[in-house]
């Protein structure tokens, strides 16, 4: 079964940190981006950041720029996500997609992924 398996969330308070792991089972992330999605309750999914494996460019929104870093470890076919100074907003179920032959840009978030992880819960309240 080829999939993306996710990991790392939880209960953080504010200041706080985590790391997100988004693993790929049945495939390789060579050649292809990683991006990072939430999504509040009642709220639209919104693009969070991306990396490319064929320049290591990486991407990040304005709202999550110098507190959160995305970085692969190709020898466990996983990437991370280390979140840093979380704050209320951020609080999201968060989603890592697989994009094959793609560069990371700002425009990340309309490309068509085929696959997507199943989502880790991030809460961060006090």
């Amino acid at each position: 079964q080829l999939q993306l398996v996710e990991s790392g969330g939880g209960l953080v308070q504010p200041g706080g940190s985590l790391t997100l792991s988004c693993t790929a089972q049945g495939f390789t992330l060579d050649s292809a981006i990683i991006g990072w999605f939430r999504q509040a309750p009642g709220k639209e999914r919104e693009g969070v950041s991306c990396i490319s494996d064929i320049d290591s460019s990486t991407y990040y929104v304005q709202s999550v720029e110098g507190r959160f870093t995305v970085s692969r470890d190709n020898a466990k076919n996983t990437v991370h996500l280390q979140m840093n100074s979380l704050k209320p907003e951020d609080t999201a179920v968060y989603y890592c997609a697989f994009e094959p032959a793609a560069i990371c840009s700002r425009n990340f978030i309309y490309l068509r992924y085929d696959y997507w992880g199943q989502g880790t819960q991030v809460t961060v309240a006090s």
